[in-house]
Order: structure tokens, then C-alpha cells, then sequence
């Protein structure tokens, strides 16, 4: 978590909400990472989460990623949610809730969802505190 961390960082630097995300093959070697760049590329899909997947489906040459783990700081948002269990990733570990729009528990629960052909392990919770106050120190900088 303390490189995904250090990855939302960098998205903060180039004006993006800080999130960073890490792909992990079968064997714990970090195949992929990624961070906010909406702001960078002007794509409202350039989640942390979707860039770490396209770099690691590249990377493997297959966009099924069975197996694999996501760490990400922030709760994953519906879009990206979907885009996990549609790359069949295996286990998700997130830091900080996102109480607004949260898509693995807080709002809604597409991973985990009854319903889901994929069935992915979520570990949540993880540094949730700094990951946490990354976001929240970004986004008092917009209401000052």
C-alpha cells in the first residue's frame, strides 16, 4: 500500500484526486501500476484502477488477469469495480471507504454482488487512515 500511496502522490502533483494502484501476478511480482490521469489525458476513464489494468493485460498480453491482485488507496467507483471483476482479477486490497461513491461496499457492492459471475476476494481497510488523509487534504485545498 505504501507504493500505491506513493503513486497517488504523483497524481496529486499533476493535479489529479490522489489514487494510486499496483498489479500483482500469481507470484506477488508487481506486474502493473497506475494513478489518477483524467486531469493528464482529459479521459474521464483514466482511473488508477483502469490504467493499472490496461498496463498489466498489455504487459501479459491478455486481458484476463486470473490470479492477480489489485491494491488500490481509494475504494474502487462502479466503473472501475466492473472493470475489475470483468478482468477476472482475483483478490482487491483498498485503503480509504469512499462514502460517496463507493462501489465494493460503501454505496453499492458490485464485486461482491450475490449476482456476480466472478467471484473476487476483497481485503478493505488496509492504511485506510492515510490513504485517507491524502484525499481529504486534496480536496480542502479546492474549498479554501
Amino acid at each position: 500500500m505504501m507504493q500505491a500511496l506513493a503513486l497517488a502522490q504523483l497524481a496529486q502533483a499533476s493535479g489529479d484526486v490522489p489514487v494510486g494502484a499496483i498489479i500483482y501476478d500469481t507470484n506477488g511480482k508487481e506486474l502493473a501500476r497506475g494513478n489518477n490521469q483524467r486531469e493528464l489525458h482529459g479521459d474521464p476513464t483514466a482511473h488508477a484502477e483502469i490504467v493499472a489494468i490496461r498496463s498489466a493485460a498489455k504487459k501479459l498480453g491478455d486481458w484476463r488477469l486470473d490470479g492477480c491482485t489489485l491494491v488500490v488507496t481509494l475504494e474502487p467507483c462502479a466503473m472501475c469495480a466492473g472493470a475489475i471483476a470483468q478482468s477476472r482479477i482475483g483478490h482487491l486490497v483498498f485503503g480509504a471507504w469512499d462514502e460517496k461513491a463507493g462501489a465494493v461496499g460503501s454505496v453499492w457492492d458490485v464485486i461482491r454482488d450475490p449476482r456476480a459471475l466472478v467471484k473476487i476476494e476483497v481485503t478493505s481497510g488496509i492504511r485506510s487512515e492515510e490513504c485517507a488523509v491524502l484525499l481529504k487534504e486534496f480536496f480542502a485545498s479546492y474549498r479554501d
